[in-house]
């Protein structure tokens, strides 16, 4: 069977159903491939299943790309006030969490029906369990294999995602596309996910496991988060931890800060002064976790005797191991558990202000198959959201 139509967009995720609602909107047809058997499923199982659908505060600031100025036009354009207005006129229920991180209240199926409710037009098909075979450049765009059809479009719109969470059908098919039009892929890698440790270090904190504390944790660019950072029976994860994991470059070390509440230098100095005879352990156990302190003490990270026994120097040198504590990751727990995938398409190849490609006329790439990472908190959804809405009004 051969099929004409306007705009065919691959991928029915969170880019793919924004741009398809938006260029609906504009009466133009519209197909949306997706090899899945149901739309949007990484938003229906993120953010624990309430997803977490974008941030109060917004900027470039908060993606990793080549070019650290792509972003600013989408964003612009549509912005996380513009999205939040959206979920609002549909009555849907959110909270906002620690840095300005919005949750739906009740679930992330609400933001999926928000968005195939965009999408009910007669001009709007989806077709699930859809096998692209090849795409071919044609005098008035695109011609694909789909199964056994041939579907001929004008605007092709690749939303097919990044490698991240492979159980829920991830594939590298958007980079394929790219390099089948002579487009550059930045090198990919897991973003946003849970480091792994080397044995020695993974046994001795194994007993950790499920274990949270406040922690500031530095890139070597001086990017800092300072959130909670949890001990896990492979490695290290948390909030602080996935943040860090998509600015840290195999070999490197990791700095933390273990004591970011607490002034070290004050309660050893009124500890020692009120309880000289208390031990160091049962001093720090008043900021830290008694297991850790006691973990870092068989490290020999620093020795555990009562406090009048240290001079001011070895005082000194104690706070330094709590606020600059460094460890060296192994690796990370790669694309199983990451949340996003940092690299893909080089924006260099792409407008700015529509996504379409500069050199192919008609074709375009939107969400995360781009090279744009947004930090933890909502900003890959609201980047898969402008993106999507700035392609839909040009295809």
């Amino acid at each position: 069977m051969s099929q004409k139509i306007d705009v065919v967009v691959i991928g029915a995720g969170a880019a793919g159903l924004m741009c398809a609602a938006e260029a609906g909107r504009r009466g133009r047809s519209v197909l949306v491939l997706d090899h899945a058997k149901k739309p949007g499923r990484k938003i229906l199982i993120s953010g624990g299943g309430k997803c977490n659908f974008t941030n109060y505060d917004v900027s470039a600031n908060n993606y990793l790309c080549q070019n650290p100025h792509f972003v600013k036009s989408a964003l612009s354009q549509y912005s996380n006030w513009d999205f939040i207005s959206l979920v609002s006129k549909y009555g849907i229920e959110f909270e906002e969490r620690d840095h300005g991180q919005l949750f739906c209240l009740e679930s992330a199926k609400d933001i999926v029906k928000m968005l195939l409710s965009e999408c009910e037009s007669p001009n709007i098909q989806f077709r699930y369990q859809a096998d692209v075979h090849s795409i071919e450049k044609t005098e008035t765009g695109f011609s694909l294999h789909a199964d056994t059809d041939v579907i001929e479009c004008a605007s092709l719109v690749v939303a097919t995602g990044g490698l991240s969470m492979p159980k829920l059908g991830a594939t590298p098919f958007g980079y394929k596309i790219a390099e089948q039009f002579g487009l550059e892929v930045v090198s990919t890698t897991a973003g946003l996910v849970p480091f792994t440790l080397h044995k020695e270090d993974k046994e001795d904190f194994a007993e950790l496991s499920g274990i949270a504390i406040p922690a500031e944790i530095t890139a070597n660019d001086g990017t800092l988060f300072k959130e909670a950072l949890l001990f896990t029976h492979r490695g290290l994860s948390g909030p602080s931890v996935l943040q860090i994991s998509s600015f840290w470059k195999p070999g490197q070390n990791v700095s933390v800060n273990l004591v970011p509440e607490a002034d070290i230098d004050e309660l050893l100095t009124r500890s020692l002064e009120k309880h000289p005879n208390q031990s160091l352990k049962n001093t720090l156990a008043r900021v830290l976790p008694k297991r850790l302190v006691e973990v870092l003490i068989e490290r020999k990270v620093f020795a555990d005797k009562p406090l009048k026994q240290y001079n001011h120097k070895e005082l000194l040198s104690i706070r330094e191991s709590l606020e600059n504590w460094t460890i060296a990751p192994n690796g990370t727990e790669g694309y199983r558990t990451a949340e996003v995938t940092l690299g893909g398409v080089n924006t260099d190849h792409l407008s700015s202000k529509t996504m379409e490609c500069k050199s192919i006329p008609g074709l375009y790439f939107i969400g995360e198959v781009m090279d744009v990472t947004g930090w933890l908190g909502g900003y890959n959804f609201q980047w898969c959201w402008s993106s999507g809405f700035v392609a839909g009004q040009h295809v």
